[in-house]
């Protein structure tokens, strides 16, 4: 997960004051019972090797006063290492480990699930009278991307259609007949709840693609690309474009043309519940810029997505595209909703819950369906690269299936009582969101640890290994751990989140056993990489003791 800040801050935070939202204190958090199983005893301090060579690397005066935690275990979870292991920490993307384990064994690795195109009915002559509805219950991969998913280093050729999955929908609705909708497209949301940014995420977070927000209905991962041309001579305005261009933003360019070899400096703003994007700044002749932003209303953007390919596939679309949404039902805080119990949570081996299809009996005729891909594929693009809105989708998915709606807070109860029954200790780890942007969520080395040693347990494990970054190979460890022994030794996820890092996995030794590690640093200097060559001295140090 990356960080990126905006200037738009100020004028970003006045318009969430102004929409009333609210984030809840970590404060707020009532305090979990413990698991019955006592925390294991982990060797500490410098009288092991490991600890002697792990508190040399520290004592470097460049992360030295930073906030570290470490765990590492066998395969089995018997401790091996600890410094600070039962501490708090910030998980960033690690979280990831822990929401996409609970899909796994919750949901099972080969589910999927639909979406569709409904209309009431259907005349001789082709028209549809009325709207048409598109419905999803959560695919993540209404995008260009190909599943089965390959990780790709370097060039992988032309971009593909971000639309193709809009597109395909379309096709089928004209191959059905359809020659001309009388209504409007309506972007049905209801099947979960409206409530588009987790709680506790950063304002700044929500202009870029990483904090795009959550919804039933994702299209290219709720992510418009803007690509910045300079012009011909210095002075010159700025060409933008955006892919895909379905009318959803309106571009306010004030950027001018540097001259070429200068400094580009590009600047993006946008107000809350503006859908007008204002582009400043200059950019060197010969140059390039590309920022992805995330959509800010992705009922609304599938809409016009679907509506532009209906009329590029020859359907007349006489209405305008629109969503609708639904609000929670559901009364209790965040915190009350996350603790309150889920008694009937299956465990490993045992039936799974299900829930109906999108459109049931009487709902309507079906003009189009596409079947998402298996929710392993789904898991491992999400792992591979980090991505933040899949793995919050997964989380409500968690909460439709089991808990009460399709919402954040249920999915966390899901996720905690998913938890808990591995054996977890339940003040071990707090989870505001299910990717990790939230800067309240809090985990410790010890129960990352002890989570990583339950996954190699079940029977889904392989599958989710295999969708972790290897080192040195691809995702989001592709350019460290580049060089033997490590490089394609180390299957863990990152996280980096502000002044915070992470990274927890399995990792193949020199004795040739696997052992698991869970490192995390708070609080290190900001702007500086010294901590991450820590991080991975300390790898370095655990492969080469074990």
């Amino acid at each position: 997960m990356r960080t990126k800040f905006s200037t738009a801050l100020p004028v970003l935070a006045m318009g969430l004051l102004l929409a009333g939202m609210k984030v809840s204190p970590v404060a707020a958090q009532t305090p979990a019972p413990a698991s019955n199983n006592a925390a294991p005893a982990y060797p500490t301090g410098t009288e092991t090797s490991l600890g002697e060579r792990i508190a040399a690397i520290l004592a470097d005066p460049a992360v030295a006063r930073a906030h570290w935690g470490i765990a590492v275990t066998t395969l089995e979870g018997v401790p091996l290492y600890g410094r600070d292991e039962a501490q708090f920490f910030r998980p960033a993307s690690n979280a990831k480990l822990f929401t996409t384990a609970a899909a796994m064994q919750l949901l099972g690795p080969e589910t999927t699930v639909p979406t569709e195109v409904i209309g009431d009915t259907l005349t001789t002559d082709g028209t549809v009278p009325g709207d048409i509805w598109l419905r999803s219950d959560g695919d993540a991969n209404l995008s260009g991307v190909a599943f089965p998913y390959v990780p790709v280093a370097g060039e992988s050729g032309p971009p593909a259609d971000p639309l193709k999955a809009i597109d395909d929908l379309a096709s089928q609705v004209a191959a059905h007949g359809v020659r001309r909708v009388s209504g409007n497209v309506v972007a049905d949301d209801t099947q979960w709840t409206w409530e588009p940014y987790p709680d506790s995420w950063a304002i700044d977070d929500m202009l870029w693609d990483y904090g795009a927000p959550v919804s039933s209905l994702s299209v290219n991962d709720s992510t418009i690309a803007l690509t910045v041309h300079p012009g011909m001579h210095v002075g010159d305005a700025v060409t933008v474009t955006q892919s895909p261009d379905v009318g959803f933003y309106t571009l306010d360019v004030q950027a001018t043309t540097s001259a070429a070899k200068t400094q580009t400096r590009i600047h993006i703003d946008r107000a809350v519940g503006s859908r007008t994007v204002l582009i400043t700044g200059e950019i060197a002749m010969g140059g390039k810029d590309v920022e992805q932003l995330a959509v800010s209303d992705p009922p609304l953007f599938a809409a016009q997505a679907l509506r532009s390919r209906l009329l590029a596939h020859g359907v007349e679309v006489e209405g305008v595209a629109r969503a609708a949404e639904r609000a929670s039902t559901v009364l209790d805080s965040f915190s009350r909703q996350a603790h309150e119990p889920v008694p009937d949570l299956p465990g490993p081996g045992m039936p799974l819950h299900t829930v109906s299809e999108v459109c049931n009996d009487g709902c309507g005729m079906v003009l189009a369906r596409r079947v998402s891909p298996p929710l392993a594929q789904d898991v491992l693009y999400t792992l591979k690269e980090s991505q933040n809105l899949h793995a919050e989708q997964l989380l409500h998915r968690l909460g439709r299936v089991y808990g009460r709606e399709a919402s954040g807070a249920q999915g966390a109860r899901v996720v905690r009582q998913f938890l808990l029954n591995a054996g977890l200790d339940g003040n071990d780890f707090i989870f505001y969101d299910g990717s990790g942007l939230s800067d309240h969520d809090l985990v410790t080395p010890r129960a990352t640890a002890m989570l990583l040693a339950y996954a190699a347990r079940q029977s889904w494990f392989s599958l989710w290994k295999e969708s972790l970054p290897i080192g040195g190979v691809d995702g989001t460890l592709a350019s460290r751990f580049k060089e033997p022994p490590l490089k394609g030794h180390i299957f863990a996820k990152t996280g980096t989140l502000g002044e915070s890092r992470g990274l927890s996995g399995y990792l193949d030794c020199a004795s040739g056993r696997q052992v698991i590690f869970s490192v995390f640093v708070d609080n290190h200097m900001p702007g500086v990489s010294a901590d991450r060559s820590a991080m991975d001295k300390i790898v370095a140090a655990i492969a080469a003791s074990e």
